[in-house]
C-alpha cells in the first residue's frame, strides 16, 4: 500500500463572498502583551487573510494566537504574549470570507459515498476498535516522511520503562524516522538510569523486578548529571553506551525537555521556564509534518495544540498527520477535544506499539 499525499483543495477565490469581501480590518496594538478588542483567534485549519486585494494563506499558525500584519506586509501568527506595540492585529469574529477572513475545514476532506449508512455501531476509537489499517498506514507514512517530511514524536517516560520499547525507538532514531523529540525531564531521567543501573524507577527494565535501594537510582542519575554543564557532556564522560538520549546526541536529534512542577533536579538542558519551553517546543511544531505523541496525555495535548492540521512545503499545501497512542482511551480521544479531523487515535501499549513499528519500517 504504496502512501500518497492527500491533495488540498484550494477555495475558488473568484467567487462570492470572496470576489467582492472587503480587506481585513486591522487594529494596532496599544498595550504589549495583549491584543486589540474583537481580535480574531486562529485555529488549526488553513486560514486566508484578504490584504489589498489579494487572498493570503498563512503560512506558518497554530491554535488561539493571533495574526499580525508586519512591516515588510508579510503574515505572521503570534502568540498574545508576544504581541507589541504597534502590531497591526486583523481583527473581526466573521471568518467566512464576508470580511477579509476565511477558515477552511475542508481543504483536505474526502467526498463520503452514498453507501455510507448514517448509523453506526462504533463512532468513537476504543480498545475494540481494529487498529491494522492505521498500523499499516503509518509504515507507509513513516517510510515517506523520512525523505519528504519532518516527524515529531511527543514522548512520556513510560517507552523507557521497558528494554524492547527504549531499543526500538533508538532504532528508530537510528534509522532516521526521527526528525525531533519532545519530552520532559522524567524520559531523559529514567532513560539514562537505565544505562547507569539498568533499571527505571528502581525497577529493571527487562525483568520488571524491583532492585534493592532502586529507589535511589532516579535521583542519583540526576545528581550525577547535575555535575556537568550539559546532557551531551555527561554522555560522554561517563561514557554512556545506550539510550534514547545518547542516540538524540550521535544522531543529532533534537531533544526538547520542557520542565514540570513534579520535577526532580532537573537535568541540564531542561528548561524550567515553561514559556521557554513552548518557544522551543514550537520551532519544531511549526515544522512538523507528522506528530507522534505516546503515552502522556499532557505533553501530547500541549505539542497537538501548537500544530496546525496543514504545512506549506515548497508552495504546497499539504496536510500533518496527527497520532496520539495510549492505552487509555480517554488518553488518545483527549486531543481530539480541540476539533481536530486529523488526529488518529490508537489504544494499545505503548511498548507494543513501538516494537512493531520498529519491525516494519
Amino acid at each position: 500500500m504504496k502512501f500518497r499525499l492527500p491533495e488540498y483543495q484550494k477555495p475558488d477565490f473568484t467567487k462570492e463572498p470572496f470576489k467582492s469581501s472587503p480587506d481585513a480590518k486591522l487594529e494596532t496594538v496599544t498595550h504589549p502583551g495583549t491584543a486589540p478588542d474583537n481580535y480574531h483567534a486562529t485555529s488549526i485549519f488553513p486560514e486566508y487573510v484578504k490584504i489589498e486585494g489579494e487572498w493570503r494563506l498563512l503560512k506558518e499558525s497554530r491554535m488561539d494566537c493571533a495574526i499580525v500584519l508586519e512591516d515588510d506586509n508579510t503574515l505572521s501568527v503570534k502568540e498574545f504574549r508576544n504581541l507589541k506595540t504597534g502590531d497591526r492585529v486583523v481583527v473581526s469574529r466573521t471568518d467566512d470570507g464576508s470580511e477579509g477572513i476565511y477558515v477552511h475545514a475542508a481543504g483536505f476532506k474526502q467526498d463520503l459515498t452514498s453507501s455510507q449508512d448514517a448509523f453506526a455501531f462504533r463512532t468513537g476509537r476504543s480498545r475494540e476498535t481494529a487498529f491494522s489499517m492505521d498500523y499499516d498506514r503509518l509504515y507507509e507514512l513513516l517510510k515517506y516522511e523520512k525523505e519528504h517530511g519532518y516527524i515529531v514524536w511527543v514522548l512520556g517516560p513510560a517507552l523507557s520503562f521497558d528494554h524492547d520499547s527504549r531499543n526500538a525507538m533508538v532504532s528508530l532514531i537510528e534509522k532516521g524516522y526521527v526528525h525531533a523529540i519532545l519530552a520532559g525531564n522524567a524520559l531523559a531521567t529514567h532513560d539514562l538510569e537505565a544505562d547507569l543501573f539498568g533499571t527505571a524507577l528502581g525497577q529493571d527494565i527487562y525483568h520488571q523486578t524491583p532492585m534493592n535501594k532502586g529507589h535511589y537510582h532516579h535521583i542519583d542519575t540526576i545528581n550525577k548529571a547535575r555535575r556537568y554543564s550539559s546532557l551531551k557532556e555527561f554522555v560522554e564522560k561517563e561514557n554512556i553506551k545506550t539510550g534514547i538520549v545518547k542516540a538524540c546526541i550521535d544522531n543529532n536529534v533534537p531533544l526538547v525537555l520542557a520542565g514540570s512542577i513534579r520535577d526532580d533536579g532537573p537535568l541540564p538542558d531542561v528548561y524550567s521556564d515553561v514559556y521557554e519551553a513552548q518557544d522551543a517546543m514550537r520551532m519544531h511544531t511549526r515544522k512538523a509534518t507528522t506528530l507522534i505523541g505516546l503515552a502522556t496525555q499532557l505533553h501530547t495535548i500541549a505539542a497537538g495544540n501548537m500544530t496546525p492540521s496543514y504545512h506549506v512545503q515548497g508552495g504546497t499545501v499539504r496536510p500533518v498527520f496527527i497520532y496520539t497512542v495510549d492505552i487509555s482511551e480517554f488518553v488518545v480521544n483527549k486531543l481530539k477535544d480541540r476539533g481536530s479531523l486529523s488526529v488518529t487515535s490508537i489504544v494499545t501499549n505503548i511498548q507494543d506499539f513501538l516494537v512493531q513499528v520498529n519491525r516494519n519500517v
